[in-house]
């Protein structure tokens, strides 16, 4: 398993995985790939900083990413207070009449919240890149597609790659345009923000779109060897993945309250995630559950922009967060799930798609 990706980024295999734990990026990169942090929950750049100093000190030497969250336009933004007034009172009273209905009890009145919408605005992003630019980082994603031109150009200033997230050809085309050096196509499956064409399809799109122009890098959909195999064939020189490493050991050394989570995704299949914008306000995939389903009931209202969204429902996700309770979780994640049978080490993923990859290049020698 190994393809141009691996001698670019100095890694064993050509398999990079996207998480907000730290310690999941760490032994991903340990362990022959590259861990991407996703720097969206980090509402104090000084927290950030600190953490990747924990990732300089733990990985070994080994190469490491970041993942951003920023859209190539600016969007007005105004400070939290003012996007507070934005959100009218019909949101507020049902995300408050859901919660007491689903039996989600208060937050204890010591419990530090975390604030959720900081993260998605655009100017902590750009402090996102700043304080990632000053560590030995050797790529920089965004999951939005493209970031601004000027945000590219800094990134390559300190000789470090961008990658883009694309749900479509035009989508890539864009990004490469404008600077981009990896695509990421994003399938329909993929777990988070994602379009609406199937992996299968959209790869060999991006592919023939831009392939020779940039490496393209196949998410969605991906949680054996034998997808990593069949990503390749499609033409891709990696895969991306994100939701296999939720159920991980290492996960719960960055969030041990996190034990809800890993239950729900173990006792899941394939079929238990929704494509929805009650996340974010932009279509995200997240796993179903009793608080997903309150929002698609009738009397449920339209999601709301990005970030207003995002601001609505921070604070019910403190408070599902701390209840940990499965049913009514709200986490994003791809339908690879139905794969996740039980929380394992990193090491172990990485060598089972490993040894799959090789099974499945095994049977395809067998049938010529």
């Amino acid at each position: 398993m190994r393809t141009a990706l691996c001698e670019t980024f100095g890694i064993r295999y050509p398999i990079i995985g996207f998480t907000p734990s730290e310690h999941v990026a760490a032994a991903i990169s340990k362990a022959g790939g590259l861990g991407v942090l996703g720097c969206v929950r980090f509402n104090d750049a000084g927290e950030l900083d600190r953490v990747l100093d924990w990732m300089d000190a733990n990985i070994d030497g080994k190469p490491y990413g970041v993942d951003i969250v920023m859209p190539a336009r600016v969007p007005a933004e105004g400070a939290a207070l003012d996007l507070e007034k934005l959100i009218p009172e019909e949101h507020r009273a049902f995300v408050e009449r859901t919660l007491r209905e689903l039996g989600v009890p208060e937050l204890p009145e010591d419990t530090e919240e975390r604030a959720g919408v900081l993260g998605w605005l655009h100017s902590v992003a750009r402090a996102h890149v700043e304080v990632a630019l000053k560590h030995p980082i050797k790529l920089i994603a965004n999951a939005l597609g493209s970031p601004p031109v000027d945000v590219i150009n800094q990134a390559h200033e300190h000789g470090v790659p961008v990658a883009a997230l694309a749900g479509k050809a035009g989508h890539a085309v864009r990004h490469v345009d404008n600077g981009v050096d990896f695509v990421v196509a994003q399938g329909y499956e993929a777990g988070g923000h994602t379009g609406e064409i199937a992996s299968m399809v959209l790869l060999p799109e991006i592919v023939d779109a831009v392939g020779d122009r940039a490496p393209v890098l196949a998410a969605g959909g991906i949680g054996s060897g034998r997808q990593v195999a069949a990503a390749l064939a499609l033409g891709a020189s990696g895969a991306w993945t994100g939701s296999i490493w939720l159920a991980t050991e290492e996960y719960l050394q960055t969030m041990p309250e996190s034990t809800a989570m890993q239950s729900a995704l173990v006792g899941a299949t394939s079929s238990d995630t929704v494509r929805t914008r009650i996340y974010t306000g932009k279509p995200a995939r997240l796993l179903k559950t009793r608080w997903t389903e309150a929002w698609s009931s009738a009397d449920a209202p339209e999601p709301l922009p990005m970030p207003l969204q995002n601001l609505l429902v921070s604070k019910a996700h403190n408070r599902i967060h701390a209840a940990n309770d499965p049913t009514v979780v709200s986490m994003p994640a791809g339908q690879i799930i139905g794969r996740i049978d039980r929380v394992r080490p990193v090491a172990e993923i990485v060598a089972n798609l490993v040894s799959g990859y090789e099974e499945a290049l095994s049977r395809l020698d067998k049938t010529r």
